[in-house]
C-alpha cells in the first residue's frame, strides 16, 4: 500500500518537486474584475499585471468540498492512502474543506493543518513526500510532519499595506497613514495570527531587521531556510545571499502564489525557516 500526497496551491515550490514525488495539488480560486481563474492559471508576472489595473482587490475562495472528495477517490483507487496537507486555517477554510471533502470520500484520508502557508507548507508536503517514496508508515510520516511544523518559523515583509486594508485585515487610517509616511511592516506567525515585530520608514527597515535576524541565527542550528516574494525579486536574493551562509543546503527563491500576493501586494517577502529538531 502506498501513501499519496495532496496540498492546494498556496504551497510555493519548485514544479520539478511536484512531478519528483508525485504530488497533487488543489488548486483555490480567485476572481479578477468579474473572471473567474484557477489559482495556478496566471503566473506570478500575469498575476500581478492584473491585480495592479483592477477596480476590485481580487476575491480569493477555497476548493469547493466536491472537488477534495473526487481527488481522494481517484487517488485511491489503486489502494492508496492519502494525507492531505493544507494552508492554515487563521487564513483560509481550505483545510476544513478538506475534512468535509475527506468524509464524503471513500479513500483512507488524513487531513492536516499545517499551520503555515507559502514555503512553509512546502516543508511539511516534501518531507511527508519524501518519507511515502521511502516506504514510511503513516503514522512515521505524520510524526515527521509535526516536527517539522514545531521547528518552522515564517517572517514577512511588507511594502504596502494597500492590500490589506481593501481585504480587511488592517484599518484603514492605519494604511493611509503607513502610505504617506512609506512604513515599513515585517511580521512573524505567532499562533496563527500575524504579529508585527518591527516597523519603520523606507527601505533601510527591512536590512535593520534582516542583520539583527542573521546575529541570532549564529546560534542556531538551522536545516533549511527558503525565500518567497511578490515582486521583489532583488531583495529576495539579497536575504538568500545574507543567509545563505547558515545553511548547507541552498536556498530557494520563488515568487509567492497568486491567493498570497492578494493579500501581501506588491514588494512583499517571506523567510521560511525550519531548525534543527
Amino acid at each position: 500500500m502506498t501513501i499519496k500526497i495532496v496540498t492546494d496551491s498556496t504551497i510555493t515550490i519548485e514544479p520539478e518537486l511536484i512531478e519528483k514525488y508525485g504530488i497533487t495539488i488543489v488548486p483555490l480560486a480567485i476572481l479578477i474584475d468579474g473572471v473567474l481563474y484557477q489559482d495556478t492559471d496566471l503566473s506570478a508576472a500575469q498575476f500581478m499585471s492584473k491585480m495592479k489595473v483592477s477596480h476590485n482587490l481580487p476575491k480569493t475562495s477555497q476548493p469547493p468540498v466536491g472537488v477534495f472528495a473526487e481527488t481522494y477517490d481517484k487517488l485511491s483507487e489503486d489502494g492508496s492512502q492519502i494525507i492531505s496537507i493544507h494552508l492554515t486555517d487563521a487564513l483560509s477554510g481550505t483545510v476544513e474543506a478538506a475534512r468535509q471533502g475527506a468524509m464524503l470520500s471513500n479513500a483512507d484520508v488524513t487531513v492536516i493543518d499545517s499551520d503555515f502557508i507559502d514555503q512553509g507548507l512546502k516543508f511539511q508536503v516534501i518531507e511527508a513526500a519524501k518519507l511515502a517514496a521511502q516506504g514510511a508508515s503513516k503514522a512515521e510520516i505524520l510524526a515527521a510532519i509535526e516536527t517539522t511544523r514545531k521547528n518552522t518559523a515564517l517572517y514577512i515583509g511588507i511594502s504596502t499595506l494597500d492590500n490589506l486594508v481593501k481585504g480587511g485585515r488592517v484599518n484603514r487610517v492605519t494604511g493611509v497613514l503607513s502610505g504617506l509616511l512609506n512604513i515599513k511592516v515585517v511580521m512573524t506567525l505567532v499562533d496563527n495570527k500575524l504579529e508585527p515585530i518591527l516597523k519603520g520608514r523606507g527601505n533601510k527597515t527591512f536590512q535593520k531587521w534582516l542583520d539583527g535576524f542573521s546575529a541570532k541565527l549564529a546560534n542556531r542550528k538551522v536545516k533549511e531556510i527558503a525565500v518567497s516574494h511578490a515582486e521583489s525579486v532583488t531583495f529576495a536574493r539579497h536575504i538568500r545571499d545574507q543567509l545563505q551562509p547558515f545553511v548547507t543546503q541552498k536556498i530557494s527563491v520563488l515568487d509567492t502564489s497568486s491567493t498570497i500576493a492578494t493579500h501581501t501586494g506588491s514588494g512583499a517577502w517571506a523567510i521560511l525557516i525550519e531548525f534543527e529538531a
